[in-house]
């Protein structure tokens, strides 16, 4: 009896260094019994397949995995044909459907002749096809369409059914939306959709180079026009038979617009220095980043080349009006840099998660994406973005943000001013009485406490209590 329980204790101690050898070597290890049923998953595979250990152990191989039609698992070939396979490249996919690509060592695991299991020893090369694929992707020139449009609220669909439509015919769009917004992305995605669609697409930031620049840029040079002047065709005739996006159409100077306003009404352009005209055949997409009614209001934009432009306008709604689309954006960015930076980064903490969804989105999906992007070049191991990954500036603006005072207690301060309506100079005295008294109250009108949580000096504190008739902690109203 002695002898039996050291020889269980014996192989107690064996398997746990089995299963800790198994975890620290560099390949991944899966073993399978005689029906498919996995029953060794080391770390490494786990990491190489994106899968966690419960979502594996004890499951049949074929529903946990799928594999492209033309193959089949080495896995499947060994059990079945007892066949070994050796440095054999297979690419399958997962239980959430993420391609995985590996270099496998497959065989089978013979007892008295017959097949018992079978054991894979697996490569990962997922990271290089990722690798090759971006360094393939970043040669070709980048070209945006509808299903690119990250989105699956109401707002963002019917911006995208209504840009849609405009792809039918020639009519010349403006696309209204805040910095960060895609406007880009939907002009590309109307110029892929429409006719021109094999024509020139050329884009311009009208805010990029000075007047004296964006006029000879946009319309061509006539030799001897000026100094060094040669004959030289600009963006309309470039992208003749297409289509030309002027972003910012709202910094160019109003001479200008009026020039672009002809060459819209008329349909030609003259080169500076020239005589004649020029006809062309351009579809002209116009990005705005204000409302073009404050626009005009202001002289950035001239009314006769808005009611020109806007024939079509597309109002793309900010992110803090579709937070619903967060999370789809969210992953699709997060993907997006696991490609470029060879990362497995598997989604957000729900602190995070939280956070995003209360945040107001200035930036729109720019800063969203910013956001993620400098996060994931925080992360060590991490799988999840945490709270801490995120950039100071952000953490800063939360911090700001919660510790704003509520409308509401705004509301009792006006209410208690017994005034339907107070001036904003008496309003904001009133304020500032009743909130350092709050916060005094709150310290036992301790000076020195008080005046660190205000940001304040001891001596800034007790001025401003004197000149607001604070004393005692009690506020002495004044007559007006």
């Amino acid at each position: 009896m002695e002898i039996s329980n050291r020889s269980i204790q014996y192989l107690e101690y064996l398997t746990r260094m089995y299963e800790r050898i198994l975890d620290e070597v560099d390949v991944g290890v899966h073993a399978v019994d005689e029906t498919g049923k996995t029953i060794i998953y080391n770390k490494k595979i786990m990491q190489i397949e994106s899968m966690d250990f419960q979502d594996v152990i004890n499951k049949n191989l074929l529903d946990v995995f799928m594999f492209k039609d033309d193959q089949s698992s080495t896995f499947v070939q060994a059990l079945q044909e007892g066949r070994e396979t050796y440095n054999v490249k297979q690419t399958y996919f997962n239980n959430k459907g993420r391609e995985i690509t590996t270099i496998n060592n497959t065989f089978p695991i013979f007892n008295n002749g017959k097949i018992q299991g079978a054991v894979e020893i697996a490569n990962d090369v997922t990271k290089l096809e990722r690798l090759i694929k971006v360094n393939i992707n970043s040669k070709g020139t980048p070209r945006f369409t509808f299903d690119r449009i990250i989105g699956s609220s109401h707002t963002i669909n019917e911006v995208i059914e209504g840009a849609k439509r405009a792809t039918r015919t020639s009519s010349y769009v403006l696309i209204v939306g805040e910095t960060g917004t895609g406007k880009e992305l939907f002009a590309q995605s109307i110029h892929n959709a429409s006719n021109r669609l094999s024509a020139p697409f050329i884009s311009q930031n009208c805010a990029a180079l000075p007047d004296n620049l964006i006029e000879s840029l946009l319309f061509g040079t006539k030799r001897g026009a000026f100094t060094g002047a040669v004959d030289t065709p600009g963006l309309f005739e470039q992208a003749n038979g297409g289509t030309l996006l002027l972003d910012e159409i709202n910094s160019l100077n109003l001479n200008l617009q009026a020039k672009l306003l002809r060459v819209l009404q008329e349909k030609t352009i003259r080169r500076v220095g020239d005589t004649k005209d020029t006809p062309v055949d351009v579809r002209v997409i116009a990005n705005i980043n204000e409302d073009p009614i404050d626009a005009i209001a202001n002289n950035h934009l001239r009314k006769d080349l808005y009611y020109r432009l806007g024939v079509v306008t597309i109002f793309i709604p900010p992110l803090r009006e579709r937070k619903e689309d967060i999370p789809l954006l969210v992953q699709h960015f997060i993907e997006k840099y696991n490609d470029r930076f060879q990362m497995n980064v598997k989604g957000l903490s729900e602190e995070v998660r939280q956070s995003f969804m209360e945040y107001d989105w200035l930036g729109n999906v720019r800063e969203l994406e910013h956001i993620i992007e400098a996060a994931m070049n925080i992360i060590m191991d991490e799988e999840m973005i945490l709270y801490s990954h995120l950039p100071y500036q952000y953490r800063s603006k939360m911090q700001l943000k919660e510790r704003m005072i509520p409308l509401s207690m705004v509301d009792t301060f006006i209410r208690e001013s017994g005034e339907a309506a107070v001036p904003l100079k008496d309003q904001m005295e009133l304020f500032e009485k009743s909130y350092i008294d709050h916060v005094l109250k709150k310290n036992d009108f301790n000076i020195s406490r008080t005046a660190s949580l205000l940001g304040l000096s001891r001596q800034s504190l007790q001025y401003r209590m004197k000149k607001l008739n604070i004393t005692n902690g009690k506020i002495q109203h004044v007559e007006r």
